[in-house]
């Protein structure tokens, strides 16, 4: 199901688009890594870090009102690094806590982890914290 500027998804009333972790995993992360087809086109896709947290829901899909699910990038601190880049335009997204094991269904297999980043504004070890929150 592709969108386009001139075309309208019909959908039932009452729609909601709110997967499990484990959905968004396998349906949709998986296969975009893949370049296997995804299931529906509901999730954007733009270079994350280009942007400020504010100016995110500008980009969201048609679905969501407090969460919004992107496909983004992932840049590289060092050339050769495997440290995440995770730099904005005016500040830094910062993880804190700790990652969460995202498991199957039947909760015998952990697929990957969750980790929560907080948006600082302003350089690193000097920047303000915000109440904006992403889930990786």
């Amino acid at each position: 199901m592709d969108k386009d500027a001139n075309s309208v998804i019909q959908l039932p009333p009452g729609f909601r688009f709110h997967l499990s972790h484990e959905e968004l995993i396998v349906h949709y992360l998986r296969n975009k890594v893949t370049s296997s087809p995804i299931p529906a086109s509901f999730i954007a896709e733009i270079d994350l870090y280009n942007y400020n947290p504010w100016e995110l829901p500008s980009f969201k899909t048609l679905f969501g009102e407090d969460e919004w699910y992107f496909f983004t990038p992932r840049d590289r601190k060092y050339p050769n690094g495997v440290r995440p880049n995770r730099e904005a335009t005016s500040g830094y997204w910062k993880a804190t806590g700790t990652n969460k094991p995202i498991f199957t269904s039947c909760g015998m297999k952990s697929i990957t982890v969750k980790k929560a980043l907080v948006f600082y504004k302003g350089r690193p070890s000097k920047g303000s914290k915000t109440n904006w929150i992403m889930h990786e």
